[in-house]
């Protein structure tokens, strides 16, 4: 049986293990996650191998944020699971009760980045704004909700990513993508794509797969599917603006961690 991990993914990446194996154990001494845990039933060869992954595709997206290890893993409040549970369907979640990023067991390529920006932007909910926002909401929809930014430069960059996001450039209206999200949910009588949360996660993986660096493990699926095609990814204009706010956001926020870290 052809399993998802059993097929090829696509990197271009440096070689950061130098060949060797690593394991979830690795993941958690390397990236300070909070925890991680395998189901019983993930057989030793399948668990090897989605580690060398997962690994692989995280050292990605720090080397394409320019984060340190600790941003990967949210201050080390980001827990992983591994062959737990789960939905039919459903390759990976996001769990804000108890910060948990689930992966199943044959879990399907492509899908790590997208499930990583929800644990970013529910972790960065509470540091955001004035007022303390609500549990387990995320940062998106609390902004689109007019939760007030607290003044800060790095804040100021999530706060124009999310206006470019969801607003015209009038800033008055609705964007173009989120019009579009929201004649897609029409058409299917459901709300889902027009979720301010989802739409965040998308571009987030849209933006990281037109990036040089490529994974497609970490993401994949954005540019040439049917579901691209269809309009549930911003278009090129759009990923564009948001790169360059997301990317100098977190290429600021890693250099002031290292500053701070160095001055100890």
């Amino acid at each position: 049986m052809i399993t998802a991990l059993s097929r090829q993914y696509y990197r271009n990446g440096p070689p950061h293990r130098a060949g060797a194996d690593v394991s979830f154990g690795d993941l958690v001494k390397i990236f300070g996650f909070n925890s991680i845990h395998i189901g019983r039933w993930v057989q030793s060869a399948e668990q090897q191998q989605a580690a060398n992954l997962f690994f692989d595709a995280l050292c990605d997206l720090q080397q394409l944020l320019q984060v340190p290890e600790q941003v990967i893993s949210l201050n080390g409040s980001l827990a992983l699971t591994y062959g737990i549970g789960g939905q039919r369907g459903v390759c990976a979640h996001y769990q804000p009760q108890g910060r948990i990023l689930a992966l199943a067991k044959n879990a399907g390529g492509g899908s790590l980045a997208h499930e990583w920006f929800h644990a970013f932007d529910h972790y960065i909910a509470s540091k955001l704004f004035s007022t303390l926002a609500p549990a387990n909401r995320f940062a998106s929809r609390c902004w689109l909700d007019g939760m007030v930014v607290r003044p800060h430069p790095l804040n100021d960059l999530l706060r124009q990513a999310f206006q470019t996001l969801y607003l015209s450039d009038n800033g008055q209206d609705e964007s173009a993508f989120f019009k579009q999200c929201r004649s897609l949910d029409a058409s299917r009588r459901q709300l889902y794509l027009a979720m301010p949360e989802e739409m965040a996660a998308r571009a987030f993986e849209n933006m990281l797969q037109r990036q040089s660096l490529k994974n497609s493990f970490l993401v994949s699926g954005t540019l040439q599917s049917q579901a691209a095609k269809l309009g549930v990814y911003p278009d090129e204009p759009l990923s564009v603006a948001l790169r360059q706010l997301w990317l100098p956001y977190f290429q600021a926020l890693g250099q002031s961690l290292r500053l701070n870290a160095g001055s100890r």
